[in-house]
């Protein structure tokens, strides 16, 4: 007759597994304390662009608030970006009571940041025509492509809102290159490629010459160090996700 040791359980398997994920997350940066005009022209920002802010992940960023603004009122703050679609993760803080009042409401606090952003403006949604009521057949949505025929230098940031994104020439490294749907890089890739960054799993990456400094497809991503390993390293790929899977196949 078998017995079971103290130190077995009947089920071994791991419960859970962690991994790394790059997603695109907007910045709020608060030039003063002044809730009433933030939420008149966050409004406005919406009328132009509803899409743009629907369910956005949020860093609130306080940094810049001079020691001088008053104390804000955090929690009206957030519903007010609440309101507007903007789903708060994290703030940014320097001064004191800005850290206490997340701390107390148990929000994630992160350091200053030292990075430079660049300011992140949603592009106007021009709205289609009413058809005729005689027309009984729907189009398919098309969405714009956008198309950028100079280098991409390090440091640039080129994000194709709603659609594909087309480099016609090569990136170099430390640009970044991100798109809600596919990635086409008709040069040397030696940046960054975000494609599918609001969670398209179907969107892929293009490139003639694959010496990228990261690849991401829908948060799932793998870096230089491991693309390096690949047999295709500098050739030209195309890069797409399975399951949580990036996978890079010969063009």
């Amino acid at each position: 007759m078998q017995t079971m040791s103290l130190n077995q359980t009947p089920d071994t398997s791991a419960a859970f597994q962690l991994k790394g994920s790059m997603l695109a997350i907007t910045v709020l940066e608060l030039a003063r304390n002044d809730l009433d005009a933030l939420d008149r022209q966050l409004a406005a920002k919406v009328a132009l662009a509803p899409n743009f802010f629907s369910n956005t992940p949020l860093v609130l960023a306080l940094d810049k608030l001079p020691a001088s603004a008053g104390p804000l009122d955090l929690p009206a703050l957030m519903r007010i970006c609440r309101h507007h679609g903007l789903r708060t993760l994290a703030l940014r803080a320097n001064r004191i009571e800005d850290i206490a009042a997340a701390i107390a409401i148990d929000l994630p606090v992160l350091p200053p940041s030292g990075a430079r952003e660049r300011p992140l403006e949603p592009e106007p949604e021009v709205k289609k025509p009413e058809p005729p009521p005689v027309v009984v057949t729907l189009e398919p949505e098309i969405r714009a492509t956008r198309i950028i025929t100079a280098p991409v230098r390090g440091g640039q940031q080129i994000y194709a809102q709603g659609g594909d994104l087309v480099v016609t020439t090569s990136v170099s490294p430390g640009a970044e290159l991100l798109a809600d749907g596919n990635i086409h890089v008709y040069g040397a890739m030696r940046g960054r490629a975000l494609a599918g960054i609001k969670g398209n799993t179907r969107a892929r990456i293009f490139c003639q010459q694959m010496t990228a400094e990261m690849v991401s497809i829908a948060g799932q991503y793998r870096v230089s160090e491991d693309l390096r390993r690949d047999p295709l390293w500098g050739s030209g790929v195309q890069v797409s996700l399975s399951g949580d899977v990036l996978n890079i196949t010969r063009l």
